[in-house]
Protein backbone atom coordinates (compact mmCIF):
# COMPACT_ATOMS: atom_id res chain seq x y z
CA UNK A 1 0.00 0.00 0.00
CA UNK A 2 1.32 3.26 -1.21
CA UNK A 3 2.38 6.01 1.55
CA UNK A 4 -0.93 8.27 0.11
CA UNK A 5 -2.92 5.45 0.61
CA UNK A 6 -1.87 4.76 4.33
CA UNK A 7 -2.90 8.25 5.19
CA UNK A 8 -6.35 8.39 3.93
CA UNK A 9 -6.75 4.55 5.32
CA UNK A 10 -5.69 5.20 8.30
CA UNK A 11 -7.79 8.58 8.44
CA UNK A 12 -10.74 7.21 7.49
CA UNK A 13 -10.11 4.27 10.81
CA UNK A 14 -9.62 7.89 12.99
CA UNK A 15 -12.10 9.61 12.14
CA UNK A 16 -15.17 6.48 11.87
CA UNK A 17 -13.73 6.51 15.53
CA UNK A 18 -14.58 10.44 16.24
CA UNK A 19 -18.65 9.55 17.47
CA UNK A 20 -17.26 7.25 20.46
CA UNK A 21 -15.42 10.70 21.44
CA UNK A 22 -17.39 12.79 20.69
CA UNK A 23 -17.63 14.22 24.18
CA UNK A 24 -13.75 15.63 23.84
CA UNK A 25 -13.82 16.12 19.87
CA UNK A 26 -16.79 18.34 20.75
CA UNK A 27 -14.85 20.34 23.44
CA UNK A 28 -12.09 21.17 20.59
CA UNK A 29 -14.64 22.37 18.08
CA UNK A 30 -16.52 24.42 20.56
CA UNK A 31 -13.51 25.83 21.86
CA UNK A 32 -12.27 26.94 18.02
CA UNK A 33 -15.43 27.61 16.83
CA UNK A 34 -15.67 30.53 19.84
CA UNK A 35 -12.24 31.84 19.10
CA UNK A 36 -12.78 32.36 15.78
CA UNK A 37 -16.57 33.75 16.31
CA UNK A 38 -15.35 36.38 18.55
CA UNK A 39 -12.15 37.31 16.23
CA UNK A 40 -14.65 37.49 12.92
CA UNK A 41 -16.62 39.57 14.71
CA UNK A 42 -14.66 41.87 16.12
CA UNK A 43 -12.74 42.40 12.54
CA UNK A 44 -16.15 42.52 11.13
CA UNK A 45 -16.97 45.81 13.68
CA UNK A 46 -13.85 46.79 12.50
CA UNK A 47 -14.05 46.38 8.54
CA UNK A 48 -17.60 47.97 8.90
CA UNK A 49 -15.99 50.93 10.47
CA UNK A 50 -13.72 51.53 8.22
CA UNK A 51 -15.86 51.11 5.12
CA UNK A 52 -18.41 53.59 6.36
CA UNK A 53 -15.41 56.37 6.96
CA UNK A 54 -13.77 55.54 4.35
CA UNK A 55 -16.59 56.00 1.93
CA UNK A 56 -17.00 59.36 2.78
CA UNK A 57 -13.94 60.32 1.44
CA UNK A 58 -14.30 61.23 -2.49
CA UNK A 59 -11.06 62.00 -4.62
CA UNK A 60 -12.57 64.72 -6.33
CA UNK A 61 -13.34 66.61 -3.23
CA UNK A 62 -11.02 68.68 -0.70
CA UNK A 63 -11.08 69.56 2.65
CA UNK A 64 -9.94 72.89 4.04
CA UNK A 65 -9.14 73.15 7.33
CA UNK A 66 -7.32 75.43 9.92
CA UNK A 67 -3.71 75.12 9.93
CA UNK A 68 -2.24 72.52 12.43
CA UNK A 69 -5.79 70.97 12.64
CA UNK A 70 -6.45 67.42 11.98
CA UNK A 71 -10.16 67.48 12.98
CA UNK A 72 -13.71 69.21 11.42
CA UNK A 73 -14.37 70.02 15.61
CA UNK A 74 -10.89 71.44 16.14
CA UNK A 75 -11.24 73.62 13.07
CA UNK A 76 -12.05 77.07 12.35
CA UNK A 77 -12.59 79.28 9.01
CA UNK A 78 -13.71 82.94 8.76
CA UNK A 79 -16.47 82.71 5.91
CA UNK A 80 -14.19 85.50 4.44
CA UNK A 81 -11.43 83.32 3.87
CA UNK A 82 -13.54 81.26 2.05
CA UNK A 83 -14.72 84.20 -0.06
CA UNK A 84 -10.88 84.89 -0.62
CA UNK A 85 -10.14 81.01 -1.57
CA UNK A 86 -13.83 81.47 -4.17
CA UNK A 87 -11.30 82.64 -6.83
CA UNK A 88 -8.90 80.19 -6.48
CA UNK A 89 -7.87 77.62 -9.61
CA UNK A 90 -8.94 74.39 -9.68
CA UNK A 91 -12.92 74.56 -8.36
CA UNK A 92 -15.25 73.47 -10.56
CA UNK A 93 -18.42 75.75 -11.28
CA UNK A 94 -22.19 75.01 -11.04
CA UNK A 95 -23.91 77.62 -13.10
CA UNK A 96 -21.53 80.41 -12.58
CA UNK A 97 -21.26 79.86 -9.11
CA UNK A 98 -17.40 78.18 -7.66
CA UNK A 99 -18.82 75.38 -5.67
CA UNK A 100 -17.51 75.68 -2.01
CA UNK A 101 -18.98 75.71 0.92
CA UNK A 102 -18.43 76.12 4.00
CA UNK A 103 -19.58 73.69 6.94
CA UNK A 104 -20.04 74.28 10.61
CA UNK A 105 -19.42 71.02 12.62
CA UNK A 106 -20.43 70.92 16.37
CA UNK A 107 -21.60 67.95 18.60
CA UNK A 108 -25.23 67.83 20.44
CA UNK A 109 -26.25 65.59 23.27
CA UNK A 110 -29.10 63.07 22.45
CA UNK A 111 -30.19 60.07 24.03
CA UNK A 112 -29.65 56.64 22.46
CA UNK A 113 -32.88 54.01 21.47
CA UNK A 114 -33.21 51.25 24.51
CA UNK A 115 -31.00 54.12 27.53
CA UNK A 116 -31.78 57.16 28.97
CA UNK A 117 -27.96 58.21 29.13
CA UNK A 118 -27.08 61.02 26.37
CA UNK A 119 -24.56 60.17 23.69
CA UNK A 120 -22.94 62.86 21.39
CA UNK A 121 -24.59 63.44 18.17
CA UNK A 122 -22.92 65.68 15.36
CA UNK A 123 -24.74 68.62 13.93
CA UNK A 124 -23.22 69.89 10.43
CA UNK A 125 -24.57 73.34 9.57
CA UNK A 126 -24.44 73.53 5.97
CA UNK A 127 -25.11 75.70 3.00
CA UNK A 128 -26.90 75.04 -0.25
CA UNK A 129 -24.20 74.55 -2.30
CA UNK A 130 -23.13 71.77 -0.01
CA UNK A 131 -25.55 69.51 -1.37
CA UNK A 132 -24.70 70.10 -5.21
CA UNK A 133 -21.11 69.34 -3.91
CA UNK A 134 -22.19 65.67 -2.46
CA UNK A 135 -24.08 64.04 -5.10
CA UNK A 136 -24.66 60.90 -3.26
CA UNK A 137 -27.55 63.06 -0.99
CA UNK A 138 -30.55 62.17 -1.10
CA UNK A 139 -33.95 62.83 0.90
CA UNK A 140 -35.53 59.31 1.69
CA UNK A 141 -38.41 60.89 3.91
CA UNK A 142 -39.84 64.22 4.45
CA UNK A 143 -38.38 67.17 2.85
CA UNK A 144 -35.34 69.01 2.93
CA UNK A 145 -34.67 71.99 5.91
CA UNK A 146 -35.89 75.70 4.43
CA UNK A 147 -32.84 77.95 5.22
CA UNK A 148 -32.86 80.27 7.65
CA UNK A 149 -35.16 78.26 10.09
CA UNK A 150 -34.43 75.96 12.68
CA UNK A 151 -35.29 72.95 10.77
CA UNK A 152 -33.02 70.19 10.47
CA UNK A 153 -32.97 66.78 8.35
CA UNK A 154 -31.46 63.29 9.92
CA UNK A 155 -29.06 60.69 8.69
CA UNK A 156 -30.89 57.40 8.82
CA UNK A 157 -27.75 56.25 10.85
CA UNK A 158 -28.80 58.70 13.12
CA UNK A 159 -32.56 58.47 13.00
CA UNK A 160 -31.81 54.55 13.30
CA UNK A 161 -29.90 55.43 16.88
CA UNK A 162 -31.35 57.88 18.42
CA UNK A 163 -34.56 58.98 20.42
CA UNK A 164 -36.82 61.40 19.14
CA UNK A 165 -34.99 61.99 15.27
CA UNK A 166 -38.13 60.87 13.45
CA UNK A 167 -40.17 63.41 10.81
CA UNK A 168 -41.92 66.38 13.22
CA UNK A 169 -40.41 65.38 16.30
CA UNK A 170 -38.62 68.67 17.88
CA UNK A 171 -35.35 68.45 19.50
CA UNK A 172 -33.81 70.30 22.16
CA UNK A 173 -30.73 72.22 21.16
CA UNK A 174 -29.17 75.65 22.80
CA UNK A 175 -32.26 75.87 25.15
CA UNK A 176 -34.59 76.43 21.76
CA UNK A 177 -36.81 73.98 19.65
CA UNK A 178 -35.54 72.64 16.31
CA UNK A 179 -37.92 71.04 13.77
CA UNK A 180 -37.27 67.60 11.77
CA UNK A 181 -38.26 67.86 8.43
CA UNK A 182 -36.26 65.07 6.91
CA UNK A 183 -34.24 62.15 6.51
CA UNK A 184 -31.69 61.65 4.31
CA UNK A 185 -29.01 59.19 2.98
CA UNK A 186 -25.49 59.46 1.21
CA UNK A 187 -25.14 55.97 -0.15
CA UNK A 188 -23.80 54.47 3.94
CA UNK A 189 -21.13 57.10 4.39
CA UNK A 190 -20.10 58.85 8.21
CA UNK A 191 -22.99 61.20 7.18
CA UNK A 192 -26.17 59.02 7.91
CA UNK A 193 -24.94 59.87 11.14
CA UNK A 194 -25.19 63.19 11.58
CA UNK A 195 -27.95 66.16 12.33
CA UNK A 196 -27.89 68.84 9.34
CA UNK A 197 -29.15 72.64 9.87
CA UNK A 198 -28.58 75.42 7.39
CA UNK A 199 -25.32 77.16 8.20
CA UNK A 200 -26.56 80.46 8.88
CA UNK A 201 -29.04 79.51 11.69
CA UNK A 202 -26.39 77.19 12.98
CA UNK A 203 -23.61 80.21 13.07
CA UNK A 204 -26.52 82.38 15.29
CA UNK A 205 -27.07 79.49 17.94
CA UNK A 206 -24.19 78.42 18.53
CA UNK A 207 -22.78 82.29 18.54
CA UNK A 208 -20.26 81.27 15.44
CA UNK A 209 -20.22 84.67 14.35
CA UNK A 210 -19.43 84.71 10.30
CA UNK A 211 -17.27 81.91 10.54
CA UNK A 212 -17.36 78.11 10.06
CA UNK A 213 -15.49 74.86 11.16
CA UNK A 214 -14.47 73.64 7.54
CA UNK A 215 -14.94 74.30 3.78
CA UNK A 216 -15.90 72.10 1.21
CA UNK A 217 -14.98 72.01 -2.31
CA UNK A 218 -15.54 70.22 -5.27
CA UNK A 219 -12.40 70.22 -7.69
CA UNK A 220 -12.18 70.38 -11.37
CA UNK A 221 -10.38 67.39 -11.94
CA UNK A 222 -9.13 64.63 -9.41
CA UNK A 223 -5.59 66.06 -10.31
CA UNK A 224 -6.88 70.38 -9.32
CA UNK A 225 -5.90 69.52 -5.82
CA UNK A 226 -2.24 71.05 -6.24
CA UNK A 227 -3.70 73.96 -8.01
CA UNK A 228 -6.13 75.03 -4.71
CA UNK A 229 -3.46 73.95 -2.54
CA UNK A 230 -0.88 76.21 -3.91
CA UNK A 231 -3.38 79.33 -4.24
CA UNK A 232 -3.84 78.43 -0.08
CA UNK A 233 -0.27 78.13 0.72
CA UNK A 234 0.91 81.11 -1.26
CA UNK A 235 -1.70 83.82 -0.16
CA UNK A 236 -0.32 85.34 3.10
CA UNK A 237 -4.11 86.04 4.11
CA UNK A 238 -4.73 82.07 4.63
CA UNK A 239 -3.50 80.32 7.47
CA UNK A 240 -4.95 76.94 6.04
CA UNK A 241 -4.53 73.62 5.11
CA UNK A 242 -5.67 71.65 1.91
CA UNK A 243 -6.35 68.10 2.34
CA UNK A 244 -8.06 65.13 -0.32
CA UNK A 245 -11.09 64.12 1.00
CA UNK A 246 -10.58 60.91 0.74
CA UNK A 247 -7.57 60.89 2.32
CA UNK A 248 -8.64 62.81 5.54
CA UNK A 249 -11.56 60.27 6.17
CA UNK A 250 -8.82 57.40 6.02
CA UNK A 251 -6.68 58.61 8.32
CA UNK A 252 -9.75 59.41 10.34
CA UNK A 253 -10.66 55.38 10.41
CA UNK A 254 -7.45 54.10 10.87
CA UNK A 255 -7.11 55.18 14.39
CA UNK A 256 -10.08 53.54 15.93
CA UNK A 257 -10.23 50.64 13.40
CA UNK A 258 -6.31 49.70 14.35
CA UNK A 259 -7.62 49.88 17.93
CA UNK A 260 -10.56 47.35 17.07
CA UNK A 261 -8.56 44.68 15.06
CA UNK A 262 -5.92 44.17 17.56
CA UNK A 263 -8.37 43.88 20.67
CA UNK A 264 -10.14 41.75 18.26
CA UNK A 265 -6.49 39.23 16.99
CA UNK A 266 -5.28 39.38 21.48
CA UNK A 267 -8.98 37.79 22.30
CA UNK A 268 -9.11 35.24 19.72
CA UNK A 269 -5.38 34.39 20.58
CA UNK A 270 -6.45 34.50 24.05
CA UNK A 271 -8.97 32.07 23.24
CA UNK A 272 -7.07 29.91 20.47
CA UNK A 273 -4.67 29.19 23.52
CA UNK A 274 -7.59 27.50 25.48
CA UNK A 275 -8.71 26.04 21.99
CA UNK A 276 -5.02 24.71 21.90
CA UNK A 277 -4.81 22.85 25.06
CA UNK A 278 -8.07 21.79 24.60
CA UNK A 279 -6.94 19.71 20.80
CA UNK A 280 -3.76 18.18 22.88
CA UNK A 281 -5.46 16.38 25.49
CA UNK A 282 -8.28 15.61 23.65
CA UNK A 283 -5.42 13.92 20.63
CA UNK A 284 -3.64 12.63 23.65
CA UNK A 285 -6.43 10.90 24.51
CA UNK A 286 -7.06 9.47 21.02
CA UNK A 287 -3.77 8.29 20.82
CA UNK A 288 -3.94 6.64 24.05
CA UNK A 289 -6.86 4.75 23.59
CA UNK A 290 -5.65 3.30 20.44
CA UNK A 291 -1.93 2.29 20.75
CA UNK A 292 -2.81 -1.10 19.79
CA UNK A 293 -4.49 -0.11 16.58
CA UNK A 294 -1.33 1.88 15.83
CA UNK A 295 0.92 -0.59 17.04
CA UNK A 296 -0.97 -3.22 14.51
CA UNK A 297 -0.79 -0.69 11.29
CA UNK A 298 2.86 -0.44 12.13
CA UNK A 299 3.57 -4.50 12.24
CA UNK A 300 1.79 -5.05 9.10
CA UNK A 301 3.95 -2.28 7.45
CA UNK A 302 2.00 1.26 7.83
CA UNK A 303 4.87 4.13 8.09
CA UNK A 304 5.20 6.16 11.27
CA UNK A 305 5.05 8.80 8.77
CA UNK A 306 1.53 7.73 7.44
CA UNK A 307 0.66 8.01 11.00
CA UNK A 308 1.71 10.75 11.84
CA UNK A 309 0.18 12.49 9.30
CA UNK A 310 -3.50 10.58 9.78
CA UNK A 311 -3.36 12.31 12.98
CA UNK A 312 -2.64 15.75 12.32
CA UNK A 313 -5.21 15.52 9.74
CA UNK A 314 -7.54 14.29 11.97
CA UNK A 315 -6.78 16.90 13.72
CA UNK A 316 -7.17 19.11 11.52
CA UNK A 317 -10.68 18.48 10.02
CA UNK A 318 -11.81 19.23 13.55
CA UNK A 319 -10.52 22.42 13.79
CA UNK A 320 -11.32 23.22 10.46
CA UNK A 321 -15.33 22.38 11.77
CA UNK A 322 -14.61 24.52 14.10
CA UNK A 323 -13.26 27.19 12.33
CA UNK A 324 -16.66 27.13 10.01
CA UNK A 325 -19.18 26.65 12.65
CA UNK A 326 -17.35 29.62 14.52
CA UNK A 327 -17.30 31.47 11.34
CA UNK A 328 -20.80 30.99 10.18
CA UNK A 329 -22.27 31.84 14.00
CA UNK A 330 -20.86 35.40 13.64
CA UNK A 331 -22.10 36.06 9.87
CA UNK A 332 -25.33 34.97 10.85
CA UNK A 333 -25.71 36.91 14.00
CA UNK A 334 -23.65 39.95 13.05
CA UNK A 335 -23.38 40.60 9.44
CA UNK A 336 -25.33 43.33 8.85
CA UNK A 337 -25.63 44.28 12.78
CA UNK A 338 -25.84 48.34 12.86
CA UNK A 339 -24.09 49.49 16.01
CA UNK A 340 -22.91 53.29 16.88
CA UNK A 341 -19.21 54.10 18.55
CA UNK A 342 -17.07 57.03 18.48
CA UNK A 343 -14.79 57.19 15.70
CA UNK A 344 -12.46 59.23 14.08
CA UNK A 345 -11.01 61.40 16.78
CA UNK A 346 -14.21 63.68 16.58
CA UNK A 347 -15.42 62.96 20.40
CA UNK A 348 -18.82 61.93 18.39
CA UNK A 349 -20.90 58.35 17.25
CA UNK A 350 -20.82 56.88 13.96
CA UNK A 351 -23.39 54.64 12.86
CA UNK A 352 -22.18 51.16 11.02
CA UNK A 353 -23.17 47.55 10.45
CA UNK A 354 -20.35 44.78 10.75
CA UNK A 355 -19.49 43.50 7.60
CA UNK A 356 -18.49 39.76 7.26
CA UNK A 357 -15.95 39.21 4.56
CA UNK A 358 -14.53 36.37 2.97
CA UNK A 359 -11.07 37.85 3.93
CA UNK A 360 -12.69 38.02 7.00
CA UNK A 361 -13.71 34.29 7.29
CA UNK A 362 -10.27 33.58 5.80
CA UNK A 363 -8.28 35.01 8.41
CA UNK A 364 -10.80 32.93 11.17
CA UNK A 365 -10.31 29.41 8.87
CA UNK A 366 -6.09 30.03 9.41
CA UNK A 367 -6.52 30.67 12.94
CA UNK A 368 -8.46 27.46 13.35
CA UNK A 369 -5.73 25.30 11.22
CA UNK A 370 -3.20 26.62 13.09
CA UNK A 371 -4.97 25.61 16.37
CA UNK A 372 -5.64 22.30 15.02
CA UNK A 373 -2.05 22.16 13.56
CA UNK A 374 -0.07 22.59 16.83
CA UNK A 375 -2.80 20.68 19.03
CA UNK A 376 -2.59 17.83 16.79
CA UNK A 377 1.72 17.58 15.94
CA UNK A 378 2.98 16.39 19.61
CA UNK A 379 0.56 13.57 20.05
CA UNK A 380 0.45 12.25 16.50
CA UNK A 381 4.66 12.54 16.86
CA UNK A 382 4.42 10.69 20.19
CA UNK A 383 2.14 8.04 18.01
CA UNK A 384 4.30 7.48 15.49
CA UNK A 385 7.03 6.58 17.40
CA UNK A 386 5.17 4.30 19.77
CA UNK A 387 7.06 0.99 20.12
CA UNK A 388 5.53 -1.34 18.33
CA UNK A 389 6.17 -4.22 20.59
CA UNK A 390 5.26 -2.25 23.81
CA UNK A 391 2.21 -1.18 21.78
CA UNK A 392 1.08 -4.75 21.24
CA UNK A 393 1.68 -6.19 24.95
CA UNK A 394 -0.91 -3.91 25.71
CA UNK A 395 -3.40 -6.55 23.89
Amino acid sequence: MSWLNQIIAVTVMNLKTVLERSGSSLVVVIGIAGSVAVMVSLLAMANGLNSTIASTGDEGRAIILREGSDQELSSGISMQDIKIIENSPGIKDLEGEPMIAGEIFTIIDLKKKGTDETSNLPLRGVQDMSFAIRPEFKIIEGVNFQPGTGQVIVGKGAADQYQGLNVGNEIDIRNSKWKVVGIFSTEGDVHESEVWADLTYTQGAFRRGASASVAIVRLEEKESLNDLGIFVENDPRLKLKVERQSDFYNNQSSGASSVINAFGYTVAVIMAIGALFAALNTMYSAVSTRLVEIGTLRAIGFQGSSVLCALMLESMILALFGGLLGSGIAYLVFNGYTVSTLAGGSFSQTSFAFTVTADIVRQGLILALVVGTFGGILPAWKASRQDITEALRSI
